[in-house]
C-alpha cells in the first residue's frame, strides 16, 4: 500500500449484518452486534494509517421501515456504543461527529450522540462521522430549504446560488468530500448516501459482508485506491 496516496476521507456503507446472521442460523440482531465490533476495528485501523475522516452509514431514513423490535435494538446498540467510546476517543484524539435528521432520533439516543460530539469537539487526528437517520435526498432537501429561506429574506440573490453555496448548506460542510466509498456485501449501489458529495468519489465494492470486513479487508480497499489515478473529468 502506497501510504503517500491514501484517501483523506473514506466513507463506508456497512451492509450485510442480517445476511451474515442468517447464514449462521442466528437472529438479525446478532449480526448487528458483530457489526459494531467491525466498526471499532475499522476506526482503529483508519487511525493507524492516518486517515483523517471516516464516515459510516449507520442508520438511514428508510431503516425506520424495519420491524419495530429490530429498530429498537439498533437504537439501544447505538446508544451503548456512543456512551462507551468517550474515553477511547479522547485518549486517541478522535473526534466523534454525526449527521442526519438527528433530532428525530429517540431523545436518549440524541442526547448521547450530542454529548459525545461536544466532548470530543477539540480532537483532530481523526473525525469519525456516523450518518444517523440520514438520507442523501433528505440532506439536499434540507439544504435547499435553508437556501430558500435566505433568498426569501433577501440575504442572498438567486443568481448567487452555485455549487459552492449549496455545499455550504449541507449537514457537515466542513468535512471534505469522500475520496473513497466502500460498500460491503456485494451490492453495487450507493443507496441514497451522500448523493451530492460522491460526484467524483472512487467506488469500491466487495462481496464481504460487513461483520467479516476486517482490518485486512479495509487495507485491501485502501491499496486498491492507492493504485488509481483520479482525473476529475480531465485527462
Amino acid at each position: 500500500m502506497n501510504l503517500s496516496k491514501l484517501p483523506v476521507h473514506v466513507a463506508i456503507i456497512m451492509d450485510g449484518n442480517g445476511r451474515w446472521a442468517k447464514k449462521r442460523g442466528l437472529s438479525r440482531v446478532h449480526g448487528h452486534v458483530e457489526g459494531v465490533k467491525r466498526v471499532e476495528e475499522i476506526v482503529r485501523a483508519a487511525k493507524e494509517v492516518g486517515i483523517k475522516y471516516l464516515t459510516l452509514f449507520a442508520f438511514s431514513t428508510e431503516n425506520w421501515r424495519r420491524p419495530p423490535e429490530e429498530v429498537n435494538f439498533l437504537m439501544g446498540l447505538l446508544k451503548s456504543y456512543v456512551e462507551s467510546k468517550r474515553d477511547e476517543f479522547l485518549s486517541n484524539d478522535i473526534r466523534f461527529n454525526a449527521m442526519g435528521r438527528l433530532k428525530r432520533l429517540p431523545n436518549e439516543v440524541y442526547e448521547a450522540v450530542k454529548a459525545l460530539m461536544e466532548d470530543t469537539r477539540h480532537c483532530e487526528s481523526l473525525v469519525v462521522t456516523l450518518a444517523l437517520n440520514y438520507g442523501g435526498r433528505a440532506e439536499m432537501v434540507d439544504a435547499f430549504k435553508k437556501l430558500a429561506k435566505e433568498v426569501a429574506s433577501g440575504r442572498i440573490e438567486p443568481k448567487q446560488v452555485d455549487e459552492e453555496l449549496i455545499s455550504k448548506h449541507l449537514y457537515c460542510p466542513w468535512i471534505p468530500e469522500p475520496d473513497l466509498l466502500i460498500r460491503t456485501s456485494g451490492e453495487m449501489r450507493i443507496s441514497n448516501f451522500m448523493l451530492w458529495q460522491l460526484s467524483y468519489t472512487e467506488l469500491y465494492f466487495t462481496p464481504t459482508l460487513w461483520p467479516d470486513f476486517t482490518k485486512e479487508e479495509f487495507y485491501k480497499a485502501l491499496e486498491d485506491y492507492s493504485r488509481r489515478e483520479r482525473r476529475f473529468g480531465g485527462i
